[in-house]
């Protein structure tokens, strides 16, 4: 007699489905900005970027394969309660591309931002070193424009760097990802 199962499908399937069901509930699971709030240093958005400042960085897909890399040379300008900040990007193929981003802090903490390519406003939160940043951008793949959310964490290190994880999720579901360094 065989040590296999004699009906392997429907394990196979129970097990395929179980799989499924427990990355859907992990996928749910994510970091809450409290969970940063007594950490340090402490992370101001404003101070780390006004003025110029440089970071690189790169884009993969969902399998985590690396398919684009860039230099990014930033200036951010503070008036009040309001920062603009520009983004010059230098992709590995030579083209180039700039996000203006107007994003203005609030009175009960959060930051309000938006660019040309941001679909509505992106919006922020910062505790501790950390700031968790969530917006819709407007990308150009193939000549189709698709609306990707974005979900960033950015991490302050020290007073000169700042390291920037972010998930593109189309539909719910991670299409690629995002890994930037900052240095001031």
């Amino acid at each position: 007699m065989s040590s296999h199962s004699i009906y392997p499908y429907p394990k196979t399937r129970l097990q395929w489905l179980l799989g499924c069901v427990l990355a859907l509930l992990l996928n749910g699971c994510t970091a809450s900005i409290e969970d940063y709030a007594h950490t340090e240093p402490k992370f101001d958005l404003f101070q780390f970027f006004e003025g110029r400042s440089q970071a690189w960085g790169m884009v993969q897909d969902y399998k985590g394969q690396q398919v684009r890399r860039f230099n990014v040379e930033l200036n951010g300008v503070i008036t009040d309660n309001k920062l603009v900040l520009t983004e010059d990007f230098l992709f590995d193929d030579q083209t180039t591309q700039q996000r203006i981003w107007t994003i203005t802090k609030q009175v009960d903490g959060r930051y309000l931002g938006t660019a040309d390519d941001v679909v509505g406003e992106a919006v922020g939160y910062e505790k501790g070193n950390a700031l968790h940043w969530q917006y819709t951008l407007a990308m150009d793949i193939d000549g189709t424009t698709y609306d990707i959310k974005f979900e960033d964490w950015m991490f302050y290190q020290d007073n000169n760097q700042l390291f920037n994880v972010a998930k593109m999720k189309k539909w719910g579901i991670t299409v690629g990802s995002v890994t930037l360094f900052f240095q001031k």
